[in-house]
């Protein structure tokens, strides 16, 4: 008896043209990587079909890339975005600039970490004395314990620093966040790949969207050792209310924009260096 034919695998030009028409900006870039990366073609029309559907392609191949990296990505678990590179990119000057006066590598600390994307992203780039990450979400939490292991990174999972080990205080060299800055109002109008399929909590930000980057702020000066660097992520638009949130917290506070990653970072220090 003839053994049964395999699903016809589709071929790239097809894949293109589903994806456009789901309204997928990058449509050959992502039909390039679902063909690398499925397994068969029964995978392959399954992947289709949900990325069709709407589902962020980070969570169908399970990994999104970030600062060159691969980073594993849940299903549940907020997806690494480009202009958050920037905020890594500010971290590590930050930390090259401290090696290069003679400073001995401190305590990195991710917080509202996600997958750990930003952490693990650093660590990868310059030495650093111990690296931790906290996140209240569970689901975050299991993702970037999974990311930062191969680094040696610890994860903890609760309230901004209430998740941290209290020997940490004063002691942090750097503090890097990606805390969510979306005002609630303005959440309805997100692509519905992140108001559907990712969590609220790591995009909705509170009235003004600056509720979270008050509270870590408003506490950073406790954790930070008298050297240390607060970098946080924040739309160009809310660039000013944060900066005056780390001027009121007795932070020196600098703007920093890219427009090739179309990010924006507040970065504030203990003192001016």
């Amino acid at each position: 008896m003839p053994r049964p034919e395999s699903p016809a695998r589709p071929v790239f030009g097809e894949i293109v043209t589903l994806l456009r028409a789901a309204g997928c900006v990058f449509a050959e870039d992502e039909a390039q990587l679902l063909l690398s990366e499925a397994s068969g073609p029964a995978k392959l029309t399954e992947w289709i079909r949900r990325r069709v559907s709407g589902e962020p392609l980070e969570y169908i191949v399970g990994w999104a890339g970030f600062c060159g990296l691969r980073i594993a990505v849940d299903p549940g678990v907020f997806v690494p975005r480009l202009r958050t590179e920037l905020v890594v990119s500010e971290a590590v000057t930050l930390l090259r600039k401290n090696r290069t006066a003679g400073a001995e590598p401190g305590a990195v600390v991710d917080l509202c970490c996600g997958s750990g994307a930003v952490g693990v992203a650093v660590a990868s780039q310059m030495p650093v004395k111990e690296l931790h990450a906290a996140d209240i979400d569970s689901a975050a939490v299991e993702c970037a314990r999974r990311n930062l292991a191969t680094i040696g990174g610890q994860v903890h999972q609760g309230d901004l620093y209430a998740g941290l080990p209290f020997r940490l205080r004063a002691q942090v060299k750097l503090i890097v966040v990606n805390a969510p800055y979306v005002p609630t109002d303005v959440l309805p109008t997100m692509p519905p790949e992140a108001r559907i399929y990712e969590p609220r909590i790591s995009l909705d930000g509170g009235p003004d969207g600056l509720s979270l980057h008050r509270r870590i702020i408003g506490d950073a000066p406790e954790w930070l050792d008298p050297d240390g660097h607060l970098v946080i992520e924040t739309s160009e638009r809310q660039a000013a209310g944060t900066a005056g949130i780390m001027a009121a917290a007795g932070l020196a506070a600098r703007t920093v924009h890219s427009e090739e990653l179309d990010g924006t970072v507040v970065v504030g220090t203990r003192r001016l260096v």
